[in-house]
């Protein structure tokens, strides 16, 4: 119950699936805002529009990981597969969605601050950076990671969930451990540019290595400690952070 993380070999349909459901996301988020990857805050977006975008964009970069997760719920499922596993994966994204509320205010506030004079920007970035980087390191993503790379326990709690609420649950149960183990890596985007997608394509790839690689937890404690690097460096080199101090992609 305590191994290495779910691999879902079996009865891969779920999985597929849901890494369809990335792809056309990641179509959609590369076709649609590829274009606006340094524009700071919220790009000139209303909530509403926003959230949306939030939620695409949160589902191109955690639905690969998540694959495994649903593949091995789908097994505890003996009848309507289908159609339990799209309110299971529904409800992953809500918690995203919901939690695009606190992104949308803090994409205002790193909006305005952009448009402060450079030195605020680098200090601005140098901060979320750090933030980013000393979460990393935490017991409580220690916690939040081990249960979404070993979750034979989760799924015996899911199946002692009674009614038809219980895929509504599980879902939504499992998306608030991702989120817990996965929001200081979507924050820094905040630095890099909201819809960068070099960096969103380096961020997902760190976020299935920590849930699916066996050296998982290594790759979470490496991204910490050189988010904490970039928080020093980015006050020689401010195009580290092109989304909070205007420097372009080559800063990337």
């Amino acid at each position: 119950m305590t191994g290495g993380p779910v691999t879902g070999r079996r009865r891969a349909g779920p999985a597929g699936l849901l890494l369809v459901a990335a792809a056309a996301a990641w179509v959609w988020v590369a076709t649609r805002w590829g274009g606006m990857q340094t524009m700071p805050g919220t790009m000139g977006l209303g909530l509403s529009a926003f959230l949306a975008v939030w939620t695409l964009m949160t589902a191109a970069m955690m639905l690969p990981a998540t694959a495994p997760v649903a593949a091995l719920y789908a097994r505890t499922m003996t009848v309507r597969r289908a159609p339990r596993m799209v309110v299971f994966t529904v409800a992953y994204l809500l918690v995203w969605a919901a939690a695009g509320l606190p992104a949308y205010a803090l994409a205002v506030g790193l909006g305005r601050a952009a448009s402060l004079p450079a030195t605020t920007g680098t200090a601005v970035a140098a901060a979320v950076f750090a933030v980013g980087g000393v979460y990393q390191l935490t017991p409580l993503k220690d916690r939040c990671l081990a249960r979404c790379r070993s979750p034979i326990g989760l799924m015996l709690r899911y199946a002692s969930y009674p009614g038809l609420s219980r895929d509504l649950r599980a879902g939504a149960h499992h998306g608030a451990f991702c989120l817990g183990c996965c929001w200081s890596l979507m924050v820094l985007l905040a630095a890099f540019g909201l819809m960068n997608l070099w960096a969103m394509v380096v961020l997902a790839a760190v976020i299935t290595a920590e849930k699916l690689a066996p050296a998982g937890r290594l790759v979470a404690r490496t991204v910490g400690i050189a988010s904490i690097a970039l928080a020093v460096a980015v006050f020689w080199v401010p195009t580290l952070a092109p989304g909070l101090t205007g420097g372009g992609t080559a800063g990337m």
